[in-house]
């Protein structure tokens, strides 16, 4: 059973994170080019715009510090900061204390957020299947972050953080032996890392869309036609 259990792990952190990008970029690049009336964030703040903006402002401040600091924290080799006189366990401690600020706050607005996606009838009733999915999934992987700092408690040194970079630095690389880097990592950072692939991988399909936007798109867009003329 040993050799199933790693070929699942070939697949799932080998094979799977190339899978999932590659679906991204196409999937965007096709939405863009035969759907573009539907890349939107599709705001619901003309049904219901109280607590709104406070919770729109809490979760979009925590996700998008979040996103930046898993780019930067992943993708940097350790020769960098350590030039800069931070070590592999500083590190840590700072990922933990600013990601785990991030983490609160974004928790917060998304809480707000989903509760009124589904408990809001006006807005329940305008919100498609992957609105609802995708609030989900981001809910589930920010819990899944948040627990991973009270693991990374039990390990300060910050060797498995180390790691999970060498994963991240291998994988856009295109370097061999990705996923033998997560062999020996706590099951909380593997399912943290799937769940991120996964959401990366639906992402052409939701909402999240909007995040790539850029106004000028909007110049050479075509009329949207929304009453005929008699």
């Amino acid at each position: 059973m040993a050799w199933l259990n790693h070929f699942i792990h070939e697949i799932l952190f080998g094979l799977f994170p190339y899978f999932a990008l590659t679906v991204m970029v196409l999937g965007s690049i096709i939405r863009f080019d035969r759907e573009q009336y539907t890349w939107r964030s599709g705001s619901s703040q003309m049904l219901r715009n109280k607590s709104f903006r406070l919770a729109s402002n809490l979760f979009h401040f925590g996700i998008l510090f979040l996103m930046l600091g898993h780019f930067v924290g992943l993708l940097t080799p350790p020769k960098i900061y350590h030039a800069f006189g931070l070590s592999t366990a500083d590190k840590q401690i700072l990922a933990m204390s600013a990601g785990g600020a991030a983490g609160i706050v974004c928790f917060v607005g998304l809480t707000m957020l989903l509760h009124r996606r589904l408990y809001d009838p006006r807005i329940r009733a305008t919100s498609s299947f992957s609105d609802i999915l995708i609030l989900l999934l981001i809910y589930a992987q920010l819990i899944l972050g948040l627990f991973s700092i009270v693991v990374s408690a039990f390990h300060m040194d910050g060797t498995q953080m180390v790691l999970l970079a060498e994963w991240a630095q291998r994988i856009v690389s295109f370097r061999s032996d990705a996923a033998d880097q997560l062999l020996h990592v706590n099951w909380v950072y593997k399912l943290h890392v799937f769940l991120g692939l996964i959401i990366i991988l639906v992402f052409p399909f939701t909402r999240l869309i909007h995040i790539i936007s850029a106004p000028i798109w909007y110049l050479g867009r075509s009329y949207q036609i929304v009453r005929t003329r008699r």
